[in-house]
């Protein structure tokens, strides 16, 4: 067989290899272009040429602008040697089309001040320095280019009053509408505020730092200083000469009168005083009966066509508001024990480069059509529409034709989705506190709700709340906090990769931001063991748990059914703590105990707020039932008074999962998309979770208010970043320990060891379960009464002890040794000591 093989000869594997020598000699000869000074030379004389044409251009548009405008809107319609002989600008096509761009659609006659700008850039490439400073003249331009621009703008607002004139290019397009928004802003007092903005341009620009009087006033002031001298002088020379007749006149008299004028002088000056005594008198009676003068504000109708109202963008603050109070010296300050501790900074958060979500002209107004074309097809008419839009939904507000039916406009969902060919259409009928329908409409591109966004608004930063939650941004752009001592316990649902995790992970990061370790304390439980887990790290700063148990995170659902027991004990020895102190709340009693108003030595000490997290509860409820049922339901009924607040959350919203119990007990309800409707009602007693798009998309639910939010997005990173910089820092000696809870953790009964004294709670209804129905099975127990299979196992031998069922039978059931309910009532009075 050949071998088909080549050996590739030297001189070609040369030949290979000399593209790439070309392509790199072909960049360094480009670098060497762009760095070659004739290149600079080149370039800096074209900008300093530039802007002279500019210059021609600019100046001979004051003079041809207003005849070569035809033909610049019909340039491209037309041909270049058509075009050309009409024109007028002196330097043709080109100078027609780029001054009117520049004067009559951008900033009018202010553009002259681009002439300068590219000079100096010209200039400075060329001789290696600029002909002003470049700071300077840059503060100039741009104060130049828009207070002039505006100026212009409200003069030609003024002046054309709806006349069609050629005027514009004084301001052109950007100064007239800028005009345009202070006017209809401030009125007349935008020629007040252009003022003022020259006014307060000039004293920094000129670094003026004093204003002195001119000196024609100060020659004035003096002049009559003086002239009120020799007035006096006068007067004086007046008195003078009659007194000096007098005593020419007779020198018998001259005692007399000298007595009597001291006389008179004397009551003058008292009669002068207690007249100005009682003037000052009347002027403050006058100051402190002025009038409080109330200030009326007008509202003014809007208009009638799609009105896109524009949300306020969440403001930002600067300052760090992640600190604690100055205590007072005599106060009991909690937090001392970990007196060092740094509050989490939001430099470890992500800050993602998203901006403002535009939602297009074209956009609403296509949608709307379409809202309104299929109303229309089922002979719906519309007074009135308005867009709000939001981070990923548009919410369009219509106010319907006097005679139209609520019900008819919101069975038309699905008929208004087929239209906008989009998923997660929602109507609103009516939107609670309007008298207006909503239908949101997701947008076509969504803004993502970063978690430094929200954290940094001034809302949450500065928001007095005791257990500050914030979710993220409403349809309105808004930030949505919530506090949750206020809920006081929340419900959340949402299938599998909707956000729901998420959503618990920005209930928690909210509350490490915002709470010192001695101020608050969690108790986790995730059967998933994988949600919660990376939390384990701040055990001893945030975490509690029951005493001497290994993981601060609960995993094992009997644990769970133990730790709950424990916070009902908790909630127990907390109200005898409030009994106490003749209190009726957590808060009032904390601030009892920091002023020293309560004795530690009489068992008082100061308690932190308690929330626990449960992750999955349809396991738990699989796996216990009414052992986590009933703890839970306790706790959401009594535990909002003493601080002990609860989120449970499930991606499985049966009846079975969240039973009539739990629901009543939670009034604040979370949903993110779900499967069904059937699910959405029993979360949110209300349709539409099914139609959310997904993705941090959510609904809330407090009392009678449904807002729809769109979840704030943080990552594992993010989590982990904040719980790594708390767990550097040093923390408690151990975590906060509950209360023991005795229970059996064996799971078997030796006959010999049981005490009727420890019988389970549900002992005698079990028994009389199993003897109605003549079936000591322990899956019946387990079935009827709802309990998990350790507990009914637990029960099984209890009765077994107790003669009430046989032993076990392998596969079988045992068999009932009791044949009557009145023979086992009989047992049951013996076994309890009563016969």
């Amino acid at each position: 067989m050949a071998n088909t093989y080549k050996k590739v000869p030297k001189e070609e594997k040369v030949k290979e290899k000399k593209p790439r020598k070309s392509a790199a000699r072909q960049e360094e000869s480009r670098e060497r272009f762009y760095h070659d000074r004739r290149f600079h030379l080149a370039s800096g004389l074209f900008l300093m040429l530039l802007s002279l044409l500019l210059f021609v251009a600019f100046f001979s548009y004051l003079f041809t602008g207003k005849h070569d405008q035809s033909v610049v809107e019909s340039l491209f319609q037309t041909s270049i040697h058509e075009s050309g002989r009409d024109v007028q600008n002196w330097l043709g096509m080109v100078g027609a089309y780029v001054a009117n761009l520049f004067i009559l659609n951008w900033f009018g006659l202010a553009s002259f001040m681009f002439i300068p700008l590219l000079f100096q850039f010209g200039f400075r490439i060329v001789f290696g320095r600029y002909v002003f400073p470049m700071g300077i003249f840059l503060q100039l331009f741009f104060f130049t280019l828009l207070w002039f621009s505006s100026t212009m703008g409200y003069l030609v607002l003024q002046l054309e009053a709806d006349t069609d004139t050629f005027l514009s290019f004084l301001s052109g397009g950007i100064g007239f509408e800028m005009a345009l928004w202070l006017n209809n802003f401030i009125g007349i007092g935008t020629p007040v505020l252009l003022f003022f903005l020259l006014l307060a341009f000039i004293i920094y620009y000129f670094n003026i730092t004093s204003i002195v009087l001119p000196q024609w006033a100060g020659i004035l002031a003096a002049e009559d200083k003086q002239k009120a001298i020799v007035e006096g002088e006068e007067e004086n020379d007046e008195e003078g000469e009659l007194v000096l007749n007098e005593v020419e006149e007779g020198l018998e008299d001259l005692e007399i009168l000298e007595e009597d004028e001291e006389q008179e002088l004397e009551e003058e000056e008292e009669e002068e005083l207690e007249e100005e005594i009682l003037e000052e008198e009347e002027l403050e009676e006058e100051v402190l009966d002025l009038p409080i003068t109330p200030i009326n504000k007008n509202n003014t109708p809007g208009d009638l066509s799609l009105v896109i109202e524009d949300a306020p963008e969440p403001v930002a603050s600067e300052a760090s508001p992640f600190t604690e109070e100055k205590k007072e010296i005599f106060e009991f300050d909690p937090t001392l024990d970990l007196s060092s501790y740094k509050y989490p900074t939001l430099d470890l958060l992500t800050e993602y480069e998203v901006g403002k979500v535009q939602v297009s002209k074209e956009e609403l107004e296509a949608n709307k059509d379409r809202i309104v074309e299929t109303l229309s097809n089922y002979k719906i008419g519309i007074s009135s529409i308005k867009a709000t839009i939001g981070p990923t939904v548009t919410l369009y507000e219509i106010v319907p034709d006097a005679g139209i039916r609520i019900s008819k406009i919101k069975s038309l969902e699905d008929d208004i989705a087929l239209n906008l060919a989009a998923l997660g259409i929602r109507i609103i009928a009516p939107i609670p506190g309007k008298g207006t329908i909503g239908i949101e409409v997701p947008n076509k591109k969504k803004e993502m709700v970063s978690v430094r966004s929200v954290f940094s608004s001034e809302k949450f930063q500065k928001g007095e709340m005791d257990l500050p939650v914030v979710f993220g941004k409403t349809i309105s752009n808004e930030i949505f906090a919530v506090d949750l001592t206020t809920l006081p316990h929340l419900l959340m649902a949402g299938a599998t990769g909707q956000g729901k995790s998420v959503g618990i992970n920005i209930i928690i990061s909210s509350l490490l931001y915002k709470k010192h370790p001695s101020q608050l304390k969690f108790v986790m439980v995730d059967p998933k063991k994988v949600e919660l887990s990376l939390y384990n790290k701040i055990e001893r700063h945030f975490l509690a748990k029951l005493p001497d148990s290994a993981d601060a995170i609960i995993t094992d659902s009997k644990k769970v059914v133990f730790t709950l027991n424990s916070l009902c004990i908790e909630m127990d020895q907390r109200y005898s703590l409030l009994t106490k102190a003749s209190v009726r709340h957590l808060k009032e009693y904390n601030k009892k105990f920091v002023e020293r108003k309560l004795n530690p030595n009489d068992g008082h000490r100061f308690l932190p707020y308690i929330v626990v997290i449960i992750d999955e509860l349809a396991d738990l409820m699989m796996q216990a039932g009414k052992e986590i049922e009933t703890p839970i339901a306790r706790l959401a009924q009594l535990a909002r008074a003493i601080g002990i607040h609860l989120v449970v959350a499930t991606q499985r919203p049966s009846v079975n999962v969240i039973t009539g119990i739990i629901k009543a007990n939670f009034p604040a309800r979370l949903s993110f998309k779900v499967m069904s409707k059937i699910d959405s009602r029993t979360i949110l007693d209300a349709g539409g979770a099914d139609q959310l798009i997904g993705k941090g998309d959510m609904l809330f639910s407090h009392g009678s208010e449904l807002v729809r939010i769109q979840c704030a997005f943080i990552d594992t990173g993010e989590a982990e970043r904040i719980v790594d910089f708390i767990a550097e820092q040093r923390g408690y000696s151990e975590a906060y320990n509950l209360p023991e809870y005795e229970g059996d953790e064996s799971g078997q009964e030796a006959n010999g060891d049981f005490s009727y004294s420890d019988r389970d709670g549900l002992f005698e209804e079990a028994a009389r379960l199993v003897v109605m129905h003549q079936q000591g099975s322990t899956s019946l127990i387990q079935r009827k009464m709802k309990l998990g299979y350790n507990r009914a196992g637990r029960i099984m031998d209890q009765l077994e002890a107790s003669g009430i069922v046989g032993p076990s039978n392998g596969s079988k059931v045992r068999d009932v040794m009791i044949t009557d309910e009145m023979s086992l009532e009989q047992l049951l009075n013996r076994l309890s000591g009563k016969d």
